[in-house]
């Protein structure tokens, strides 16, 4: 990949961390509402996820900050763990224990999850942000920013609640969310290749500059008035003191609590988790296909979660929504992450009331241009014709974000991605090459692969119980260098069905030496013992 300067990286970086700003924001303060946490927790959580973990991460285009898939262990830990501050305990004990993911080099796992279930992922995302931002951009918020899941905070579900809002409908909210969509459409479509001042002034700004004046001239009296519930709610400091005064720490007189330290296993995990998850959807979506350290990721991770339990934040992990809307705004380097945090910061300290006048139908209207970004509808033809293995596992994981939640959709999609495995180890002979099975001469010649593993069972029973009395079988083990226990078992077991079945059986080693097969087995029987 061709190296680009600091500065270089920074015209792409500034105008994405503005576009991520705006996506943050809302999803920062509608997370930590559906927790049942402080408002103010989930910005901090947010600052520390863009300044610290955007600092301290490998990833070039990932962004952390509280998430959606964390809300309802948040939400139900406060009530047991008996209040805030005793939670924030085990948000710091989570992210030692993230720390020692790290160093025990944990983050391989992320390696292991199909790409069909990623894709499953990042589609699912991208439609669930569709379809729970419509109310929004309708202007009903009822339901919390970044409640993800299908049973929602407010007792509907996600289509039960587009139906009620569209009982709802605010006329000033829903018209400045048109007005900011019609927008962002323009400038992506048009105006951005007219011109180069298009590219470095984002859409996003614009949309939302617009919106801010949209609802400073129709003040509250007018038909087309937007009230303060439909607007974006950050909490206002009078002064200095009070706004030191939104800081929680933790108790760590709870710390000898078992329940705390079952909370922080259970954050550390999830979080950790999520985090893989995100980093392999990211690498998957940046165009210059860097590759992320996940070993380093969870350090970061671990660190921040660290710092934002201390000073009173909620749990952070890499989240798919922000990175996303920075790889479509065009990130090329972690500064926009960085950058992001910091207007997260500067904004709550110096321009809460400005903040506070942003209606949130058109912070909606972003959100829904990132959903679409994630699930085209051309994605959805292209896994389908790669075949059922790859598209079973996609629509499950779909399906299951859409109508579960996040994890429990990725465990679902894993779970049959693995059934999909299994399938195909049973069914195909890759590890088994057959030659002369057409030929009616009684003469079968099998070679077995470096590596046969229990995978590989179901598939090489099938054969050998196929072969027909009184066949010759040549079996070839010549480059066989592992055979797990439960393929020596099966041979053994068919060395002495081949005799009642009169079946002879050669077998070549290296250099076409002719062994014993009873012999052969109990080598590699003993081999597996000694290691």
């Amino acid at each position: 990949m061709e190296k680009t300067g600091f500065i270089d990286n920074l015209r792409s970086d500034f105008p994405a961390s503005i576009v991520v700003f705006f996506v943050a924001l809302p999803l920062c303060l509608g997370i930590a509402l559906a927790s049942g946490a402080p408002l103010f927790s989930g910005l901090i959580a947010g600052i520390i996820g863009g300044i610290v973990v955007g600092a301290l991460s490998g990833s070039k285009i990932g962004v952390s900050g509280p998430a959606a898939g964390l809300a309802a262990i948040v939400l139900t830990s406060i009530g047991t763990l008996g209040g805030f501050e005793n939670f924030l305990v085990a948000v710091v004990l989570g992210g030692i224990i993230q720390l020692i993911f790290g160093l025990l080099r944990a983050g391989v796992i992320g390696y292991y999850f199909p790409s069909s279930v990623i894709k499953g992922m990042l589609t699912g995302i991208g439609i669930i942000i569709i379809l729970k931002q419509i109310p929004h951009f309708i202007g009903y918020d009822a339901d919390p920013e970044g409640d993800f899941a299908f049973l929602q905070v407010d007792g509907q579900n996600t289509f039960s609640e587009i139906f009620n809002a569209l009982n709802f409908i605010q006329p000033g909210s829903a018209l400045i969310g048109l007005i900011g969509l019609t927008i962002l459409l323009l400038w992506e479509k048009v105006l951005a290749k007219k011109a180069k001042i298009f590219q470095v002034i984002q859409g996003p700004l614009v949309a939302v500059v617009v919106g801010i004046i949209f609802f400073a001239a129709t003040g509250s009296s007018n038909a087309l008035a937007i009230s303060s519930k439909h607007l974006v709610s950050v909490p206002v400091p009078k002064d200095l003191t009070s706004f030191l005064a939104q800081f929680s720490f933790p108790n760590f007189a709870a710390i000898a609590n078992t329940e705390v330290w079952v909370v922080a296993f259970t954050i550390a995990l999830v979080a950790s988790l999520e985090t893989l998850l995100c980093v392999e959807a990211t690498d998957k979506l940046d165009p210059h296909k860097n590759v992320t350290p996940t070993n380093r990721e969870l350090l970061a991770q671990g660190t921040g979660n660290i710092i934002s339990g201390l000073i009173g934040g909620l749990p952070i992990t890499q989240v798919i929504v922000r990175s996303s809307a920075n790889i479509q705004s065009g990130g090329r380097s972690k500064m926009s992450a960085v950058i992001h945090g910091l207007f997260l910061l500067l904004s709550v300290i110096l321009i809460p009331n400005l903040l506070n006048m942003i209606p949130l139908s058109v912070l909606a209207a972003i959100l829904l241009v990132v959903g679409f970004k994630l699930a085209k509808p051309g994605l959805f033809k292209t896994m389908y014709k790669l075949g059922w293995k790859q598209f079973v596992p996609f629509m499950v994981t779909v399906l299951g974000i859409i109508f579960t939640d996040l994890l429990v959709g990725i465990g679902l999609g894993l779970i049959v991605g693995i059934a999909v495995i299994l399938i195909k180890s049973y069914q195909n002979s890759h590890f088994l090459h057959k030659e002369g099975e057409d030929i009616d001469d009684g003469k079968v010649k099998m070679t077995l692969a470096e590596e046969v593993t229990f995978f590989n069972k179901g598939a090489i029973l099938k054969e050998l119980d196929r072969l027909p009395k009184g066949s010759f079988l040549e079996l070839d083990v010549t480059n066989t260098k592992y055979l797990d226990n439960d393929i020596i078992e099966i041979m053994d077991d068919f060395i002495l069905k081949a005799k009642e079945r009169n079946i002879t059986i050669k077998l070549i080693s290296e250099k076409g030496v002719v062994l014993n097969p009873e012999s052969y087995f109990r080598f590699f029987n003993n081999q597996r013992k000694a290691s």
